[in-house]
């Protein structure tokens, strides 16, 4: 009989509450028995919520959770193998740090001898010895969150859960806490549950992260795998800096973007089909060109204008058959690693790229990218929104809970009552400042650069997603009217597939 090598199930979980949104949405995630892995993702996204399903805390409306193969879906949280740390640490302030590290085991009525036992040795991994008689409310935040881990372990539990522990203290002190809480895993050996919205703390700690965002894992992987090798991008956008763009796969190993054809090594999207691309900063190879000939023919300054260090700057990029591509510095910023500039190309894509060398505002500049540094995903979205319709009385169609008028030949020959599919192109689609102007309003809800343009998500009031491409600048948050121009809504007979 194979053993079960998963310390933890999470089967299809969602929870929803009574408004009928959804905090889960039919969850799924498997746990090795010593592993390190961290929910992370950003505020309301639900990974707290699928913590306190582990914990016991939240009861899931659907699906099952199991612990070393045991249903505890409904099994208070007194009676699992798990403890939590929690972002308010939840000390008590009338006990000294022993009294509240020994709690736990009182509770148990376990023997005196035993419990002072256990305490000193949990007080020790967590670096606390000598603090036994301190009140806890004399210490400092990270001293706090250290007799709190140590409450917790010292009940020896299977499964650690940490919700946020560190989000309370300054920069220096949560560094120096990620190193402790690693070494603090090793040592246990048992599985941490970590959950927080800090990307680089989710990189530094785990052995596997698993990304969410509304309720849905997005993807799950190594820290390695989750930057390097995102599988959409809100995953791209959110760890980590990138550069994402629209682009065509031509084929195998060959992609389109900024009107020029890349290698790459990605396979199986098919052939002249819709992707996104992200390129990490890091990964854009750059060096200083002589002034390029302008579109009349004219050499500009001449090659005799840039210096002979400028001409020789593309020696210390890869060799080999790359594709290059070329563009102006627009800003250059020392972020005392590295340098951090934006590079605007001829045909106003705008590139993220970050390199020891200083570049300043004004260069020209070549660019190129080696095949493997670029990832290539599957388009969540293409070029038009979808929505079901029904056609109405005085030449409208209704979809998105409002009646909008349409061009006549778009409807010709449709009784009132039939149903039909509705396309709106995502640049169709006008935003005004004053949510009144529009037929409907809402908020964004997601910001998406992609090199020459904006992709957003503007959420409706009725609950309604919309996709938008713009120029224009908006701020996530910002409450906007929606407005939809009659020759911009493309009316067909309802079909159930949809390109």
């Amino acid at each position: 009989m194979t053993k079960n090598p998963f310390i933890i199930e999470v089967n299809h979980v969602s929870k929803r509450f009574e408004d009928g949104k959804f905090a889960l949405n039919d969850v799924s995630l498997q746990v090795k028995k010593g592993e390190f892995v961290t929910i992370l993702g950003p505020s309301g996204c639900g990974k707290t919520t699928l913590l306190r399903c582990i914990a016991g805390f939240q009861v899931a409306s659907s699906g099952d959770i199991l612990l070393k193969g045991e249903d505890v879906t409904k099994t208070p949280p007194y009676e699992r193998p798990v403890n939590t740390v929690f972002q308010k640490y939840a000390l008590f302030p009338h006990l000294n740090v022993f009294n509240n590290v020994a709690f736990g085991l009182k509770l148990k009525h376990e023997a005196p001898d035993t419990i002072k036992k256990k305490v000193r040795r949990a007080l020790k991994m967590a670096n606390m010895t000598g603090y036994e008689e301190r009140k806890v409310d004399t210490l400092s935040g990270g001293q706090q969150q250290r007799v709190a881990i140590a409450r917790a372990i010292v009940n020896e539990p299977e499964v650690l859960l940490l919700d946020e522990p560190l989000s309370a203290l300054d920069l220096k002190m949560r560094h120096d806490m990620q190193i402790e809480l690693k070494e603090l895993h090793e040592k246990l050996g048992i599985t941490f549950i970590y959950v927080t919205h800090d990307q680089e703390e989710a990189l530094t700690l785990s052995d596997r992260v698993v990304v969410m965002n509304e309720g849905k894992i997005k993807q799950i992987g190594t820290p390695t795998d989750i930057y390097n090798e995102p599988q959409n991008c809100f995953v791209a956008d959110f760890i980590g800096e990138s550069n994402i763009l629209s682009a065509t796969m031509i084929k195998d190993k060959k992609v389109e973007f900024c009107g020029q054809v890349f290698d790459c090594i990605d396979t199986g999207f098919g052939e002249n089909q819709p992707v996104d691309i992200v390129i990490r900063p890091e990964d854009i190879y750059i060096w200083a060109t002589p002034p390029q000939p302008s579109p009349q023919g004219r050499e500009g300054n001449g090659p005799s204008a840039a210096s002979q260090a400028d001409l020789d700057e593309e020696d210390r990029v890869p060799k080999g058959k790359f594709t290059k591509w070329y563009g102006t510095v627009q800003s250059c910023i020392f972020k005392g690693v590295h340098y951090e500039m934006r590079v605007l190309t001829p045909d106003n894509y705008e590139f993220l790229i970050q390199d020891y060398h200083e570049f300043l505002p004004g260069t020209e500049v070549g660019m190129l990218v080696r095949p493997e540094d670029i990832q290539i995903m599957k388009k969540e979205h293409y070029i038009y929104n979808y929505f079901e319709g029904e056609v109405v009385k005085n030449g409208k169609v209704r979809f998105l809970d409002a009646e909008w008028e349409v061009m006549p030949q778009q409807i010709e020959g449709l009784e009132p009552g039939t149903k039909v599919q509705v396309r709106v192109p995502f640049r169709s689609i006008d935003l005004q400042d004053y949510e009144e102007e529009g037929t409907l309003s809402g908020e964004v809800h997601f910001i998406l650069y992609k090199g020459n343009h904006y992709h957003l998500t503007i959420r409706t009031d009725e609950g309604h997603d919309l996709y938008v491409n713009t120029n224009d600048v908006w701020d996530d948050g910002d409450r906007v009217g929606i407005v939809i121009p009659k020759a911009e809504i493309l009316i067909s007979e309802f079909e159930d597939s949809k390109i």
